[in-house]
């Protein structure tokens, strides 16, 4: 079974970015540097605003 990616506003500079919905590792901020998500061993846990499920192509 396929992971989504999810659209994911930082909540620090608004920078906008995707993310793997079971990321393996610390996903941070292009822009800022802030953790967006954490990994939790199956689905990540994402800490800003998610603002869209973007669809797997």
């Amino acid at each position: 079974m396929a992971g989504n990616f999810y659209s994911v506003r930082c909540g620090d500079c608004e920078n906008e970015q995707t993310v793997f919905g079971k990321a393996s590792t610390e996903v941070a901020c292009a822009v800022c540097g802030t953790t967006l998500a954490r990994p939790t061993g199956g689905k990540a846990e994402i800490e800003h605003e998610i603002l869209e499920t973007v669809e797997s192509r």
